[in-house]
């Protein structure tokens, strides 16, 4: 009886150990997320204790896991010094500023200075010589357009004594306005609004300030009725052909985040919205990005967005995206893989990091990365084929020997079968794994769904700004205009430009009758003014 209530306290001793370990594993990770760095680089140790996977690629498997407990560490590669020579750049402020008007200011001796020092004969200009090229700005200017109509009659028909002939009164073509009933809205000023809120995440509030302070009275609720009709009338014809596109693809991306809303039916205000990303990838001529908004995180939302698509679809883990549509193959992200164990090694103490469990997973990954970079420039030639053939010789075999590791730790290791956070990210591993492995299945795939996080990323740092959406046709408006601008700059077009196009030429077309016209406003067609040299 002794005995048994003994065993039974060492066994609750043993779970409280568990308990305290898992609660400071918390504590840490919670102060990491709150003050420590974010950033997903490799993490540093020395150097006698680095693991290193990319000279064993040749054999079967690169570690016996499942026989030894310890991890130990391979040797070192051999690195190969490279050295070389360049010209030193010359010029390269000169190549910045092309394209841009240039204005010189002269700078010259006033006439009665103008004398010779030696014989005090007249003085005359025999050279210049350029010594600074500055960069001016000019503020933004408002000015009041005015459209005159000229009517036109003849002057033969007027002098004209027969009472049967009337003086015809001809009135010249007239633009459409890009806000019908509107006598203030032009395209560039509208244009200007998107650009400011959607490009530059520069709220309404705000950039009614901007014009008070400039003698303008523009109320945030007129500029945001603006948004909404351009965006029903003029961006939506253009998002649905940019949609037709983008389901023919082979490969896409995918990704979502939540965005409140505060006047949703059925819904109250604190509560989560989601918008949502799809994108096309690598293998495209023109990338296409577009955003969708949902009331919620359903799986319905994105099996009903791409009905109709074929192929492979990165995401990450979401089980929203897991057997979606018949003829869909989810591809999983190593990128997420690789943060569960890079944020248990961020709640590590230093000592602690080097031949730890997160730190052989997360050399991994880092061994799957660095191979991908080599292999950079198939995929920048288009070899895909080249690619998928070197990631079943090299990437596959690594990506075996992972697995086998993560079994076997998994077994025998007592914290996967508690709810600590190697343990998460273990079972994550071995959930995920024929998700994880299809990135072997074509040379178009990515080892990551970064892509579809990148496009993403200007609709978190706006939504930090403006912080949510007054109605759900506001919520539409802004899916409509991220999905317009992030597209225009993937094809390295200038947004405002873009946008100015948009909102001068739309309103003179009938997409309405004949949606297939919206294909001349698509970014690939615009005129050669809209683009820009460098990626915005």
């Amino acid at each position: 009886m002794k005995n048994a209530s003994i065993e039974e306290m060492q066994h609750q001793i043993l779970g409280l150990l568990e308990q305290v370990k898992f609660l400071t594993e918390q504590n840490q990770m919670l102060r990491q997320r709150l003050f420590g760095r974010k950033s997903e680089q490799k993490i540093s140790i020395a150097p006698d204790e680095q693991l290193s996977l990319m000279d064993t690629l040749d054999v079967s498997l690169l570690f016996n896991e499942a026989e030894t407990t310890s991890v130990q560490a391979l040797p070192e590669p051999e690195l190969e010094e490279i050295t070389y020579k360049r010209k030193k750049r010359k010029g390269k402020r000169e190549l910045d500023f092309n394209g841009l008007p240039t204005q010189q200011i002269i700078h010259e001796l006033p006439e009665s200075e103008r004398i010779c020092p030696n014989c005090e004969g007249s003085l005359h200009v025999c050279g210049h010589d350029i010594l600074r090229r500055e960069l001016t700005v000019i503020p933004a200017q408002y000015i009041v357009t005015e459209h005159v109509q000229a009517v036109y009659s003849c002057r033969d028909c007027e002098k004209s004594e027969d009472s049967d002939i009337t003086v015809p009164m001809i009135k010249a073509d007239v633009p459409a306005p890009v806000i019908s009933g509107s006598g203030v809205a032009s395209p560039s000023l509208v244009a200007h609004i998107a650009n400011q809120k959607y490009t530059l995440a520069l709220p309404l509030y705000r950039q009614e300030q901007e014009f008070s302070r400039n003698n303008i009275n523009l109320s945030r609720q007129t500029m945001a009725n603006w948004l909404i009709y351009v965006s029903i009338h003029w961006l939506v014809p253009i998002y649905n052909a940019l949609k037709n596109m983008l389901i023919l693809a082979h490969v896409l991306h995918a990704d979502e985040t939540s965005v409140q809303v505060l006047k949703e039916e059925g819904k109250p205000a604190g509560s989560k919205s989601y918008m949502w990303l799809y994108r096309t990838g690598c293998d495209t001529t023109h990338p296409i990005v577009l955003y969708d908004y949902q009331p919620n995180r359903k799986h319905i939302n994105a099996k009903s967005f791409l009905e109709g698509f074929s192929g492979y679809l990165h995401s990450d883990g979401y089980q929203a995206y897991q057997n979606l549509l018949p003829n869909v193959t989810t591809v999983g992200c190593w990128a997420h893989l690789r943060r569960k164990f890079t944020d248990i090694l961020k709640s590590l103490p230093d000592y602690n990091k080097p031949g730890s469990l997160a730190m052989r997973a997360v050399m991994y990954c880092d061994t799957l990365f660095e191979l991908e970079r080599k292999y950079t420039k198939l995929a920048s030639d288009n070899n895909f084929n080249a690619r998928y053939e070197a990631r079943l010789e090299k990437s596959k075999v690594v990506m075996n020997d992972f697995f086998v590791w993560v079994e076997s730790v998994y077994g025998r290791n007592i914290m996967a079968t508690t709810k600590s956070n190697m343990g998460k990210a273990l079972a994550y591993a071995l959930n995920q794994r024929q998700q994880l492995e299809n990135v072997l299945c074509d040379g178009r795939l990515e080892l990551s769904n970064n892509r579809a996080e990148r496009s993403i990323k200007p609709f978190v740092i706006g939504r930090k700004n403006w912080l949510f959406s007054n109605t759900e046709k506001g919520a539409d408006a802004s899916a409509m205009f991220y999905s317009i601008i992030e597209t225009a700059k993937e094809n390295s077009i200038s947004p405002y430009e873009y946008l100015k196009f948009i909102f001068e030429t739309a309103p003179n077309m009938d997409l309405v009758n004949n949606p297939d016209s919206a294909s001349i406003l698509l970014p690939w067609n615009v005129p050669d003014g809209c683009h820009v040299t460098i990626r915005t």
